[in-house]
């Protein structure tokens, strides 16, 4: 009887689990089916370029797991019954860029082991006006929505990104650069590029200033309007358009399962990326709480995600054909931050983060993040890092539910 395995979101994190799983596992011992509502793989970390005006390269799943055995399942997920082990899903959106939503009947999908990869999307922080006026870059159909606003936005028109991290560094200077008669502005909660090294600092300072960005520090922005935003001290920044960038959540999925999860609703898993409180659960990317190097939370990142799919297929991979169960060292290098396609910024990191003086910059730097990006596209479609060619027989354990199904049929 083969071992169903149900992998839900095809982001980083998903698609490398389910494509290296079935390099990993014999083809007529296992089922893998990944649930995703969309057909192709989107380069999240290529979102600011899309909202642009770029085009990027389609990557459809249907050419990257051509011949694996991982079959496809376009739907979206409504709820995981940790304890029934099932999921419940709808008919995927439809429409060009996903944002059309289907009704539908909703089916159940019954698991062995489910690898939890459903990840986050952009959060309001409950900001008045935010859900209502601000755009995000963190989606396609988001992302895609932008980038209509922003074409037809006039010249003198202005653009205010809300964050200071690395999304929004990204984000305005890609604006600024496409668009150079528009009025850029960055708003930023404390000092820019705070977690950065002073040569860091500088360097992003330098290339703000080069392409008219208009900086704001300590602005912590509070309301969001039509065509303005205005922070805790009272300033006011035009805004024709507002991106928000300060955050992430979770999807919201796991917070209503009995799977054990943080207040943030994250999974809560061990080392080998599997939930602490069931055993058949395995969660990756920024859907998990993970613990990394110096015993802090591993951050939501591809950095992260893609280390951690790698530990949670080849944990779960040896378990099911019986093997030693291998660890992975998850620790960071770098931080990589697109400047414009012609300048970047390659922060190195100690292993827990933490920035050290070292950094690459200009085109170096741009020429170096694009190729990180790439590299990252490539483990999704070519997942089998470090594998041995021939893949190795489950030993079947059968639970008691579907032996007790197998004596009834």
């Amino acid at each position: 009887m083969e071992h169903r395995i149900v992998v839900l979101g095809a982001g980083y994190t998903g698609a490398v689990v389910a494509g290296r799983l079935a390099k990993r596992l014999h083809r007529a011992d296992v089922h893998i089916t990944l649930v995703n509502p969309e057909p192709d793989f989107v380069e999240r970390v290529r979102l600011h370029q899309l909202a642009a005006g770029q085009e990027l390269r389609p990557r459809p799943f249907e050419e990257m797991f051509a011949g694996t055995g991982v079959k496809l399942r376009l739907a979206r997920v409504t709820a995981v019954d940790a304890d029934a082990k099932t999921v419940t899903l709808a008919p995927a959106p439809t429409g060009d860029r996903g944002d059309r939503p289907q009704t539908g009947p909703r089916t159940e999908l019954a698991y062995d082991t489910l690898v939890y990869a459903l990840g986050s999307g952009w959060h309001d922080g409950g900001v008045r006006g935010a859900a209502e006026h601000a755009h995000e870059v963190s989606s396609r159909p988001g992302a895609h929505r932008l980038r209509e606003r922003l074409a037809a936005l006039a010249a003198g028109g202005s653009v205010t990104v809300v964050g200071g991290g690395l999304t929004g560094l990204e984000a305005a200077t890609e604006f600024a650069e496409a668009r150079p008669d528009l009025d850029v502005h960055l708003a930023a909660r404390g000092v820019l590029g705070d977690w950065l090294s002073e040569k860091g600092r500088a360097h992003v300072r330098r290339v703000l200033d080069g392409l008219g960005v208009t900086v704001h520090e300590h602005a912590s922005v509070e309301a969001v309007e039509a065509d303005r935003v205005t922070t805790g001290d009272g300033r006011t920044v035009p805004a024709d358009v507002t991106v928000w960038t300060t955050g992430f959540a979770v999807h919201p999925i796991a917070r209503a399962t009995t799977l054990e999860h943080t207040d943030n609703g994250q999974i809560v898993v061990d080392s080998t990326m599997r939930s602490v409180s069931h055993p058949d659960v395995y969660a990756v990317g920024d859907a998990a709480m993970a613990m990394g190097p110096g015993d802090k939370p591993l951050r939501m990142s591809c950095a992260s995600g893609i280390p951690m799919a790698w530990q949670a297929a080849d944990a779960l991979a040896a378990r099911l054909t019986g093997a030693e169960v291998p660890g992975i060292g998850i620790r960071y290098t770098q931080q990589c931050v697109s400047l414009g396609r012609t300048n970047g910024l390659i922060q190195f990191v100690t292993a827990d983060d933490r920035a050290v003086e070292r950094a690459l910059t200009g085109r170096t730097a741009a020429r170096y993040k694009e190729m990180v990006c790439k590299g990252a596209a490539w483990s999704v479609a070519n997942p089998t890092l470090g594998l041995p060619t021939r893949r190795r027989r489950v030993a079947h354990q059968e639970t008691p539910d579907r032996a007790r199904a197998a004596t009834a049929a």
